[in-house]
């Protein structure tokens, strides 16, 4: 015989909560349900479970939280405790009082604690997720309810954090890549600028002093100085009444697409953001269907998950299609979106049945590619940068000391 710690509702909807001993789980059930209760959860080991010394001090010691928003990073150590636990044979409840005892969001706390709550009235886990759209998405409820039909919830959300993690270490490679020259390309602006605002207008001082012509290069320096001293905080406004207008413009739906059409255009770096959009749908839908969840779900979920208007039309599209029994290539050939290694791909995973498979090797062809973009990109850049800047450098200093030069003539 064993104990069991169980939580159950009367008929009223009142909570009930106590300890039986039993055989199995199927027992208890069965002596609850004779007792007039309708059974919400059955955890094996009865009360210790949450007097006993290891799991006393994880639940009732509540680390402090550091930080109030849910970051991306709280959802994929959110998600990969709760695969472990669950793999662990924790039931989900227990899981959730363990891990909000841990999170560094307070927010997420607060979500763990409604999640148990929603579960423990009735609700199912997908159900209980589908309650807090701003921090689940749609990925989230639809991979839970897939693990839950097929009872191997662990197992998809195990593959759900692997999924965040890559998609947080990708994400990490392009800030780290884009940080560097950004770094360089202000501390040039602001080498500039400083030699604009003080140096060159030390210099004209002292060539005022002179009864000489100021060579030409030397006039267009005092005279670029000269307007950025008395025009600078207009000309930072004006920038910053630009950048407010184009940020409102691309929050419009047209706005938005027409600067996505622009971004696909530009030379060099229209394969590199047409690489990243696939990189993103193929890793997704790898995921998705690998999980169990079926072609017109993952379509579905991918089309609203997309941010990119362009390419979400061209999910709806291709879903559109496989609703009325079309072969998805056709869909993808017809879009002139994908290349043709992504279409040949596609049709080989529908002929053979592997259609998961082959969307992970376009993942990773993908990724591979931008990974070798953005290595390329910042060393090309930081000898193009450098270059530029002390090439202009060079030309300031040069026609600062042209009328010295000529001063010397004069002497001479």
């Amino acid at each position: 015989m064993g104990k069991f710690y169980y939580i159950a509702r009367n008929s009223a909807g009142v909570k009930k909560t106590g300890v039986e001993e039993a055989l199995t789980q199927e027992d208890v059930v069965a002596k609850i349900q004779d007792k007039g209760l309708i059974v919400v959860n059955v955890i094996p080991g009865g009360s210790e479970l949450f007097s006993g010394p290891a799991i006393d001090n994880s639940i009732k010691v509540r680390i402090k939280p550091k930080h109030r928003r849910v970051t991306r990073e709280d959802l994929t150590l959110f998600c990969r405790q709760l695969s472990t636990l669950i793999g662990a044979g924790v039931t989900i409840l227990m899981s959730l009082e363990i891990i909000s005892k841990q999170v560094a969001s307070s927010k997420l706390y607060d979500t763990s604690m409604d999640l148990k709550k929603n579960m423990e009235s009735g609700l199912s886990f997908h159900e209980a997720l589908a309650v807090h759209p701003g921090i689940f998405s749609d990925l989230w409820i639809n991979l839970v309810e897939s693990g839950e039909a097929s009872g191997n919830l662990a197992v998809v959300l195990s593959r759900l954090a692997g999924y965040l993690e890559k998609d947080a270490e990708f994400k990490k490679k392009i800030i780290s890549a884009l940080i560097y020259p950004l770094i360089l390309t202000t501390a040039g602006i602001g080498a500039l600028l400083f030699l604009s605002l003080k140096i060159v207008p030390t210099f004209a001082e002292i060539f005022k002093s002179f009864d000489i012509v100021l060579p030409f290069l030397t006039q267009v320096l005092v005279g670029i100085s000269d307007f950025l001293r008395k025009y600078l905080i207009m000309l930072f406004l004006l920038i910053g009444i630009v950048i407010f207008a184009f940020q409102k413009f691309i929050q419009t739906k047209s706005g938005r697409r027409s600067f996505e059409k622009f971004k696909f255009k530009l030379p060099v770096f229209g394969e590199f953001f047409l690489a990243l959009n696939i990189e993103r749908f193929s890793s997704g839908m790898a995921t998705l269907l690998e999980s169990g969840v079926p072609i017109l779900y993952s379509l579905e979920i991918s089309e609203r998950s997309a941010n990119n208007l362009i390419l979400a039309d061209i999910i709806r599209k291709i879903k559109e299609d496989v609703r009325e029994g079309k072969p998805m290539r056709a869909s993808f050939e017809r879009s002139g979106f994908f290349e043709p290694m992504v279409i040949q791909m596609v049709s080989i995973g529908e002929e053979i049945g592997e259609l998961p498979q082959m969307f992970k090797r376009i993942h990773s062809f993908y990724q591979e590619y931008c990974d070798t973009f953005l290595t390329r990109f910042v060393s090309m850049f930081e000898p193009f940068v450098l270059v530029f800047i002390g090439g202009i450098i060079g030309v300031m200093v040069v026609g600062m000391f042209l009328p010295i030069f000529e001063l010397s003539k004069i002497g001479g």
